[in-house]
Parts: C-alpha cells; sequence; structure tokens
C-alpha cells in the first residue's frame, strides 16, 4: 500500500468519496460548468452519453464498472470496459487538482485546450508517432462519437447521402450505426444535451452492414463479403455518392474485418469515392501497425478504455496528413456542436471554431489515467511482452477445447501483411469468444448466458459482456469472451509480478464458469 501522507496515499484516501444518489442515477453532463470543478470521482462519469451513468444501487454504469478502483477483482473483461485502476485514479486525481489549482485563474476551454494538446503530444509519443508529419489527433468522448464524427466529416446531403458499410452492429458498438447515419445515437450527449435518440441531427448517411459472421456464428467466405463490399461501392459511385468504410481491427469477438486485402483493392480501385476509417476502438495495435494503417492513408479511431483499461469514455481520431488536407476545411453540422468542444480539434481545423467552447473535464481525466496505463505498458520489453501474450493464449485456447462446457468462437489469424504492418505483440490474440453448453449438449440461451454473466460478475470476476453470434439448435446464442489487456500484462511483466499466477487466475475464472454451467 501507499504511504498516506505521499500523492498516491492522498489520492486513494479520496476514492471513497461517495455520490449523492439520492435522486436516481447520475446522469451525465459537464459539471464543470455548472457546479465549479467538481470531484475526481463525479467528474469520472461526467461528459458522456447516457452508458457513463452509474446505477442507483450498485453505483456502477451499464457495464458494470464503478468509479473508484475496486479490490481484489479477477477483471479479464477488457473487451467491453474496465474499472479505474488505483494507478489510472491517482493520475487523474493529479490532473484534477493541477485544474482546481486554476480555478478562476484563467477560463475552462482555454485550460482545457492546452491540455488536450499536452495529451496529444503524449499519445502521439507513446505511439511512436510523434515524428509523423501532418498527423493530427481529433479527442471526442466515446469511439460511437468518433464514428459520428467521421461520418459527418466525410459528408452528405439529404439527395446523396454518404454511404456508410460497416460490419454488424453486434461485432462493434450498438450505437454505430445510428452515429455512421448521422443520427443521435443516445438520449444524451458528451456535452449535456438531452436528444431524443434515432433522430438526425443534420449529417445525412445511409447504414449498411456486411456481416462477418454467417447465422450460425461460423466466419463468411471471404469471397462472398468481397463480392458484397464491390458491390455497395460500385453503386455507390454509379449513383454520384461517396463511401465510408470501416475496418474493425479487433471486433468484439477478436476479428479484423473485412480482411486488409479486399480494403486495399477498394481504396486504389475507388480513390475519390471511398474513404477508410479503421475502427481500432479497442486499441488492441502495436505502434507499427498503427503507423502502417496511418501511411495508407486511412484514418484510425482508438479508444483508452478497452485494452488499455482506462475508465469508460475516452477516444482519439488519427488523422494523417493527406487526409487531413481532405477534410480539415470542412464545416460539420450543427448538431455536432452538442458533442464535441473546440479544444477537442487541432487549431488548423475548421471544424473545430465553429464547435461548442466547452471543457470536458470528464474526457480529460479519463485519458489522463488511459494515458498512464499506457505508459506502463509501452515500459515493457516487448519481446516479454509478446512471450507472455503467446503463454497467454496458449493457455485459455487448451482450457476452452478441453472443456465440453465450452464451444470457442470461430476466429481467424491477425492478418496485417498487405499493409505492411511488421506488428508484434498484436500478432496474437487477446479475446477469446467461447459459448456456453450444458451437459448434454444443449445450448445455453441468451438469457442464461446473461444470467452466468452476471453471477460472475457478483462474485468478484469480470468477462466481456455477451455478444449474439447467431443461433444454435435453432435459437439465438451469444458469446462470453475472456480478454488479456495491458493492466493484465502490466500486472504479469512489471517488477515483482508473476505470469504464471496471472495465467493461473485466468483460467480459474473459466474454471468458475463451467462450475457453474455445470450446475
Amino acid at each position: 500500500m501507499w504511504p498516506r501522507d505521499g500523492p498516491r496515499g492522498k489520492a486513494y484516501a479520496r476514492m471513497t468519496e461517495a455520490f449523492d444518489y439520492s435522486a436516481g442515477a447520475v446522469a451525465p453532463g459537464i459539471v464543470s460548468r455548472i457546479d465549479g470543478l467538481a470531484s475526481t470521482t463525479r467528474l469520472l462519469t461526467d461528459g458522456g452519453d447516457a452508458r457513463i451513468a452509474l446505477d442507483v444501487a450498485t453505483a456502477r454504469n451499464k457495464y458494470g464498472c464503478a468509479a473508484t478502483p475496486e479490490g481484489d477483482l479477477s477483471d479479464f473483461g477488457s473487451s467491453t470496459a474496465s474499472s479505474i485502476s488505483p494507478g489510472g485514479f491517482a493520475a487523474a486525481e493529479a490532473l484534477r487538482e493541477r485544474l482546481a489549482a486554476l480555478e478562476g485563474r484563467e477560463r475552462h476551454a482555454i485550460t482545457y485546450a492546452r491540455e488536450l494538446e499536452r495529451m496529444r503530444a503524449e499519445l502521439a509519443l507513446l505511439c511512436g508517432l510523434d515524428g509523423m508529419a501532418g498527423l493530427d489527433i481529433v479527442f471526442a468522448a466515446s469511439g460511437t462519437d468518433l464514428h459520428l464524427i467521421a461520418s459527418a466529416l466525410v459528408g452528405g446531403t439529404p439527395e446523396r447521402p454518404l454511404v456508410c458499410i460497416d460490419v454488424e452492429a453486434e461485432e462493434t458498438g450498438s450505437g454505430v450505426p445510428d452515429a455512421l447515419a448521422g443520427r443521435h445515437f443516445s438520449t444524451h450527449t458528451a456535452l449535456g444535451e438531452t436528444v431524443a435518440s434515432g433522430v438526425g441531427l443534420g449529417a445525412h448517411g445511409e447504414y449498411v452492414a456486411v456481416p462477418s459472421r454467417d447465422e450460425g456464428g461460423g466466419l463468411r467466405d471471404t469471397a462472398d463479403i468481397e463480392e458484397e463490399l464491390d458491390a455497395l461501392v460500385l453503386d455507390a459511385v454509379m449513383s454520384g455518392q461517396r463511401a465510408l468504410l470501416t475496418v474493425t481491427d479487433v471486433s468484439k469477438t477478436g476479428l479484423i474485418s473485412p480482411g486488409l486485402e479486399v480494403v486495399l483493392a477498394l481504396a486504389r480501385r475507388f480513390p475519390k469515392t471511398l474513404e477508410v476509417l479503421v475502427d481500432a476502438c479497442q486499441f488492441r495495435l502495436s505502434p507499427e501497425t498503427l503507423r502502417a494503417y496511418l501511411n495508407q492513408g486511412f484514418m484510425v479511431a482508438v479508444t483508452g478504455s478497452k485494452f488499455l483499461t482506462g475508465p469508460t469514455f475516452s477516444g482519439a481520431l488519427f488523422v494523417p496528413e493527406q487526409v487531413g488536407a481532405r477534410l480539415k476545411t470542412r464545416l460539420l453540422p450543427p448538431g455536432l456542436r452538442a458533442y464535441s468542444a473546440r479544444g477537442e480539434w487541432p487549431a488548423s481545423w475548421i471544424a473545430g471554431v465553429a464547435m461548442t467552447e466547452a471543457a470536458n473535464y470528464g474526457l480529460l481525466l479519463r485519458w489522463e489515467a488511459a494515458l498512464a496505463e499506457l505508459r506502463a505498458f509501452r515500459a515493457l520489453p516487448p519481446a516479454e511482452v509478446k512471450g507472455f501474450m503467446d503463454a497467454f493464449a496458449a493457455a485459455v485456447h487448451a482450457r476452452l477445447v478441453d472443456d465440453p462446457a465450452f464451444i470457442p468462437l470461430p476466429t481467424r489469424r491477425l492478418n496485417r501483411a498487405a499493409i505492411a504492418a511488421a506488428g508484434g505483440w498484436d500478432r496474437t490474440a487477446s479475446i477469446f469468444p467461447f459459448l456456453l453448453r450444458k451437459p448434454g449438449l444443449r445450448y445455453l440461451s441468451l438469457a442464461e448466458t446473461e444470467a452466468v454473466y452476471r453471477s460472475l460478475a457478483g462474485e468478484g470476476a469480470r468477462l466481456g459482456q455477451p455478444v449474439r453470434c447467431g443461433a444454435r439448435d435453432g435459437a439465438p446464442v451469444s458469446a462470453l469472451r475472456l480478454c488479456n489487456s495491458a493492466r493484465v500484462i502490466t500486472e504479469a511483466l512489471s517488477e515483482g509480478g508473476d505470469p504464471d499466477a496471472v495465467i493461473a487466475k485466468a483460467l480459474g475464472v473459466l474454471d468458475r464458469v463451467s462450475a457453474t454451467v455445470c450446475a
């Protein structure tokens, strides 16, 4: 434990600070604008959409995560979300104290913009991109917000809406279809406005899903996906529309979809029609892979709340120079002002000038916590990271195939050779999806799988939330996901860590799932 009189000890002592839950769930908003500078715990649940609100009874958000560090938790659910770590909370608390010291000395919006500029520089440095000419970074409250912004930037009109091509929503975020189509995807926006979910906000897009799995949860043939994509983009060309293709690396179940050879072929064939957005919101990418995507002229969306295990709701859009040259002079629809503050945009972007002059300190503190996790992860020797991830993957795979209670969901090898990504640790799987099956070979229903997930969480263990993946035996089924993460790897490989014990903890969670299923 940290010394009580040290900075981390003081931060830890504040983590028990309570919310006022008497009026129900804590609604998201920008409390710094109306209440003065709120507490760290309050700010960490501020400045997002309805998903960030805390439940009255549990003091957790929609994803089952708390706003303060939890005790002895076996947390392998990073594909969904994580509660903040003690180190992350200490980093957020230290930033909050710096912000509090500036109260009354300058406008919040000025402080906010300056802090985000600092974060741009550090994020680029930690991702090995500090020397990349012309790189821009746009911040947003979530990955879903980033999809909304990217779609609006590429642009469409009522007569010729943007064609937004994506994998099915089960493999991305539930709000992504609405966001790409230019519609509100929640009842609250990041800057605290109440809106009607599903209603258009002035951006014009039409969403088309190209599934990566078949009706039974198996993998679709690559040639069929390629044919479908080709037809969609060609139809956009013939209609005089632009198209935005979202490439997911990696999806909720660990896929790169669609295949990168297909994506590159389309981008080369239709350079004036097609823009490509890489949905890397899981942020399971090495610096080499991230740079390779940017070198191809693709935008890349990441968050600090999945693989990095920062608190939920922190997004960043990497925009390479050649894309920025096309998009930085574009204005966004007025409806985006409810989502985006001026400081979240690089100074040279016209879109930012028209945005709200506000300070989303919740977003700022969440990114500060995520950067603390990224800093610790990047300090580890890459060869040791790769070795641990290989050992973790082998142990989990062996456990899943050895137990009739588990049916591993089919996945593909993480192949990024088409973009000339040398890669490293990100070539190893870190999301392990599996169906559940009762003795007698009956698959668990959606409700039964959800019950297992919640029961496990109640016992201090977290997996990724169930993901719908087709039907088995004529009934819909969903997969649970056990995940490796930057925090798990850092725990294993930092001084005093025990890699074998960390792997044993993960296998112990699977033992508990199996026992629950077979009970």
